[in-house]
């Protein structure tokens, strides 16, 4: 491949990166931070039910708390382009409103979210350029991914089932953005796995 070429698919990259990130939460979401009802499929939900429901948005809090410090860990790096910060601060974002919907839906469940850890035992050793940041963070988006994929099933309330569905494309859609400034296939089949 010429320089010039290399060039070229490095512009197409960044540009891809710079239009890329005008996601949005589902109406569903927002309609339960908004105050939907979250009747359990019309019928009063046993507090074992509503337990289970909190600890497994506590997990997604979780890992969305550690997606936070991973996008801070690569914008304080200095590894990063002007194009691909910008859309990891972005990212960023999209977790912290994450957190703020799964916390609001917690509180109305009445239970507690949890809080970020103090530290992450990210591998800090290992990030030495804007790809190597790239891929851990496309690691964690696809984490996330499959944790949703796996939390879904489990919820008794459908509400809360779909809006870990559209959390859990928003994560699929910053793994494909990720494998694709990777200069990966970005959806590397029909089927996640």
């Amino acid at each position: 491949m010429t320089n010039n070429t290399n060039k070229h698919q490095t512009l197409n990259r960044r540009g891809f990166l710079k239009s890329s990130g005008k996601l949005a939460l589902s109406g569903t979401t927002i309609a339960i931070v908004g105050g939907l009802s979250i009747a359990h499929a019309g019928k009063t939900a046993s507090s074992k039910e509503l337990a289970q429901d909190v600890r497994i948005l506590n997990t997604a809090i979780a890992a969305e708390h550690e997606a936070v410090a991973a996008y801070q860990l690569g914008a304080e790096s200095g590894l990063l382009t002007t194009g691909t910060l910008k859309v990891a601060v972005k990212f960023q974002g999209h977790h912290k409103e994450h957190i703020d919907v799964l916390a609001s839906t917690i509180r109305k469940l009445g239970g507690r979210a949890t809080h970020a850890k103090s530290n992450y035992n990210f591998p800090v050793d290992q990030l030495k350029n804007e790809a190597d940041v790239l891929r851990f963070a496309a690691s964690l988006e696809r984490g996330a991914v499959s944790a949703y994929a796996g939390a879904i099933p489990l919820f008794d309330n459908s509400d809360l089932a779909k809006a870990a569905a559209s959390i859990l494309a928003d994560e699929a859609m910053h793994w494909a953005i990720l494998r694709q400034a990777l200069s990966l296939d970005p959806v590397p089949g029909a089927f996640f796995s």
